[in-house]
């Protein structure tokens, strides 16, 4: 399909994404570039975005190979989202969260989306606010570059953003599906509250919150102002026991995204569109970034999570995307059009 490059959304090291215009319909679309000798993690993306279509995954519109300023570009076209990042729609509000239904319409749509992609076999690894896109109807599940098929072999590395990890992830245990279900009750905190999941936690390194996380016994706080029903849930997303978590399909049928109020396939976009598929950068310890840990280092002192942390690569020249990466993105506000 030919395209022409629009405007840059966001820039990392080696990595760009940009809106797109096709040659032949004039559609807009998001294209995510890299150097074809660096691709590796972006050819695994499309690998698993290619054999999804869900109204509650981000649409895979094909990949290529262009030759750009002396370098052969590996690039994935995807679906554009006009509304951004779902951390944008919460800095967007004033005192900066979104309200209980809200939330609860999102939630059930990203339980859908787990849904789906578990049907498939296909953990996400790094569910959270940064990683879900928000358009006209609501929000999809984006950036599978941590994703991986669930019941890999023993080795693999451990995926995703520290403050969105679970016990047994922190621990190098196992990162299966009730992982991404951890991970979205860290969400629906995130949602409500602007913050990290984990805003009791003060520590100065990420090695510190990963012990923490895998060996206190704690969980995140429940926020304040919820109502019962919306506690219950975040508490059955939060047992500590992934074997007695609740699954995807037992979520969907809890009461506090069975009852919706009617805002299915309204536009649920929060302000005005900014960019899409932005790096959202925390601002603190509390906000780590994603990485990849080797789960075969040992797991039962500060000293081998602080190695395995110094070790993280997600998305990085070999295929993960590391911490230098993200933190250099930068978002170039557009006012392109189209989406979903």
């Amino acid at each position: 399909m030919g395209w022409t490059r629009g405007h840059v959304l966001g820039r990392g090291s080696s990595a760009t994404v940009s809106t797109a215009t096709s040659a032949a319909t004039g559609e807009i679309f998001a294209v995510k570039s890299v150097v074809l000798s660096r691709s590796e993690t972006l050819q695994r993306e499309q690998q698993f975005l290619s054999i999804l279509s869900s109204p509650y995954v981000v649409t895979y519109k094909g990949c290529d190979i262009t030759k750009e300023d002396n370098n052969f570009m590996y690039n994935l076209l995807m679906q554009y989202m006009p509304g951004g990042t779902v951390i944008e729609a919460i800095n967007e509000r004033v005192p900066g969260r979104l309200n209980e239904s809200e939330i609860s319409t999102y939630t059930r749509q990203i339980i859908q989306g787990l849904e789906y992609i578990h049907g498939y076999g296909i953990v996400h690894c790094d569910i959270k606010g940064a990683n879900l896109l928000v358009g006209k109807t609501g929000v999809k599940i984006a950036d599978f570059g941590c994703a991986k098929w669930a019941g890999e072999s023993e080795g693999e590395p451990i995926r995703g953003t520290p403050m969105f990890m679970a016990p047994e992830v922190a621990r190098g245990e196992e990162q299966g599906f009730a992982a991404d279900v951890w991970a979205l009750g860290c969400v629906v905190i995130e949602m409500a509250t602007g913050g990290s999941p984990w805003m009791n936690v003060h520590e100065p390194e990420p090695a510190s919150v990963l012990y923490k996380i895998a060996f206190s016994g704690e969980t995140p706080n429940i926020p304040g102002g919820f109502s019962n029903q919306a506690k219950d849930f975040i508490g059955k997303c939060l047992i500590r026991d992934p074997k007695e978590r609740w699954g995807a399909t037992e979520l969907l049928k809890h009461p506090f995204v069975e009852l919706l109020n009617g805002n299915m396939g309204q536009d649920l976009r929060v302000g005005s569109p900014t960019s899409m598929l932005d790096q959202y950068v925390w601002s603190s310890i509390e906000e780590s970034e994603s990485v990849c840990t080797d789960s075969n280092q040992p797991s039962c002192s500060s000293d081998s999570l602080r190695q395995r942390v110094e070790q993280l690569e997600c998305n990085s020249e070999t295929g993960m995307w590391g911490l230098e990466e993200e933190i250099s993105w930068m978002t170039i506000r557009t006012g392109g059009s189209g989406g979903a």
